[in-house]
């Protein structure tokens, strides 16, 4: 009589959660200050990028390829307060109007800090996706 191999029962890969695959998104706008007065923006950025960064952790994406986007909006938000500190006057505009305002060409603003060029297309690239994600948010809530 020939045994049966008892079969294992099979591997489930889990989706990654966010608390996973962004562990320090609670610190982001903290990380961004210059100043204490930009937290509260920093927050903003952050409530902007959130349901982008669950949309990138929906669609499948290699590890590496999220983890690129990941480190390119933390960023990308850097940048933004930046420009914040450099131009008070854009204290008084709507975050989520600045962020679609800086990524409105499918392309980011020119990283500071001597960033390769392949890391400022990469970088480039994330921008062009959240551009296009936002304008279909904004898009399906007028519609």
């Amino acid at each position: 009589m020939a045994k049966t191999q008892k079969q294992e029962p099979p591997i489930i890969v889990g989706t990654p959660n966010l608390a996973t695959y962004c562990p320090d998104l609670a610190t982001w706008a903290a990380s961004w200050c210059g100043e204490e007065r930009d937290v509260i923006p920093g927050e903003q950025i952050v409530a902007v990028f959130t349901p982008f960064l669950l949309d990138l952790l929906a669609q499948g994406l290699s590890r590496k390829t999220r983890n690129l986007h990941r480190d390119n909006l933390w960023l990308l938000g850097g940048e933004i307060i930046r420009d914040i500190n450099e131009t008070p006057k854009l204290r008084k505009r709507p975050v989520g109007a600045l962020i679609r305002e800086v990524i409105a060409n499918d392309e980011g603003p020119l990283i500071h800090g001597g960033f390769s060029e392949q890391e400022q297309r990469s970088f480039d690239s994330t921008c062009k996706k959240l551009n296009r994600f936002l304008a279909a948010h904004v898009d399906s809530k007028q519609g």
